[in-house]
């Protein structure tokens, strides 16, 4: 931290707990508990339960785990992989070039997601790419949603990439694909890494997109949340809330792992 007195230092940590517990940890704090509880006594949970969780790792609940799951994997391996070539070409383009690339791949973030939904929806309706009704309009809707972070993220890590082991490289004689694929790549797979798990992250959490898109039979775990919660089902939406958020949380850990061994080569 930057401040050097003991009394700063314990004033910043006392300013962020009062900031921190009220906003983030409480909130969660409060759905864990309502999922384990079966109805309110006073201002907080009781009747402890594990009912709930039985409920949400099996049948639709699970079904709808895997669609999350299945959903996020898509589209964050499409998001990252558009999202580096567009920041690799775009390092290649200039300074203008750059931006116009960078405000394009901006575009669907500047918008609220259900515009983005709703894009989708009217775009892919009609032949030849009929797609509405399918669990492909889901996964490109996601991808779309995501793949801007991916390329900003990896933009960012191009832009702080020392040129000289490249050039050396080259000077040895390689060839630009070598160059690419043995030595560019491999010094951008922590950020690559980081990428993915924001993708994944936010594509098990969207929800008003996917709302407008998703068919019967591809309902995503957040889409379950809603309803159940919507229905008025407070303790099984917590629970599956809990499920969501414990699946995500594991991926990102992986995904952590793999990005501090890679930052070790």
């Amino acid at each position: 931290m930057l401040v050097h007195s003991r009394t700063g230092r314990w004033t910043a940590w006392a300013a962020f707990a009062v900031l921190f517990v009220p906003l983030f940890a409480l909130p969660l704090l409060v759905i864990v508990a309502a999922s384990f509880a079966t109805h309110w006594s006073g201002a907080l949970p009781s009747g402890p339960t594990t009912g709930h969780y039985a409920a949400a790792v099996r049948g639709e609940s699970l079904r709808a785990l895997t669609t999350s799951l299945v959903t996020a994997l898509a589209a964050s391996a499409v998001a990252l992989a558009a999202g580096t070539w567009a920041a690799l070409a775009g390092a290649a383009l200039g300074r203008r070039g750059k931006r116009i690339l960078d405000a394009l791949f901006m575009l669907p973030v500047a918008v609220p997601s259900v515009v983005v939904g709703l894009a989708v929806l009217v775009a892919f309706s009609q032949p030849p790419l009929l797609l509405n009704g399918t669990r492909w309009i889901v996964i490109l809707a996601h991808t779309v949603l995501v793949t801007a972070f991916a390329h900003q993220s990896v933009s960012a890590a191009i832009q702080r990439l020392d040129p000289m082991y490249e050039q050396a490289a080259a000077g040895l004689g390689a060839r630009p694909s070598y160059v690419l694929l043995r030595v560019r790549l491999p010094l951008l797979l922590p950020s690559l890494n980081a990428a993915a798990g924001l993708c994944f992250a936010l594509s098990m959490g969207e929800l008003s997109a996917t709302m407008m898109l998703y068919p019967p039979d591809w309902m995503p775990l957040p889409v379950l949340v809603f309803t159940a919660t919507d229905r008025g089902s407070l303790f099984t939406g917590s629970a599956l809330a809990v499920v969501l958020m414990t699946t995500t949380l594991l991926v990102l850990l992986a995904v952590s792992r793999i990005r501090t061994r890679a930052s070790f080569r």
